[in-house]
Parts: structure tokens; C-alpha cells; sequence
């Protein structure tokens, strides 16, 4: 999905918790950190790349498209 926007999305790991450090320990394949590009989450130097907004939100827009698109499971 990101290469249709001329970019490359990569496994990585951040320091941290979410809600998603529940379903990754039962094995349940988790999607996180698809918020805003930027850096010094939580720090005084925070701050979002505000270029890069429209990009990742047709991204995640994309994703949830696609979810709707996915059979059901029973």
C-alpha cells in the first residue's frame, strides 16, 4: 500500500506501550504506529512531520478500506 505513494514501509520497534502489546504477545499479527511521522514522542523537542500528514492518513485510509474488503472470519 505505501509503495503506491512512492514509499517504503519497514519492520521496527520503539520503546513504549499501546494497546497493541496485547494482541502481539498472543501471536495476533498487530498493526501500530500508524500515526503521524515525527519524533520525541512524550519529550519537549516533539513534533510532527506536517508534510508527510497527507500521505500517511491516505495510507491508513487505504489499510481500513482494505479491512472492509477482507471476507469474514467466522
Amino acid at each position: 500500500m505505501a509503495s503506491a505513494f512512492g514509499r517504503e514501509l519497514r519492520e521496527g520497534s520503539a520503546g513504549g506501550g499501546s494497546d497493541g502489546n496485547f494482541t502481539a504477545a498472543l501471536g495476533v499479527p498487530t498493526l501500530d504506529g500508524l500515526g503521524p511521522v515525527g519524533d520525541g514522542a512524550h519529550a519537549a523537542h516533539e513534533h510532527v512531520d506536517v508534510a508527510a500528514l497527507p500521505w500517511r492518513a491516505a495510507l491508513v485510509a487505504g489499510l481500513v478500506s482494505r479491512l472492509g474488503d477482507a471476507p469474514a472470519k467466522a
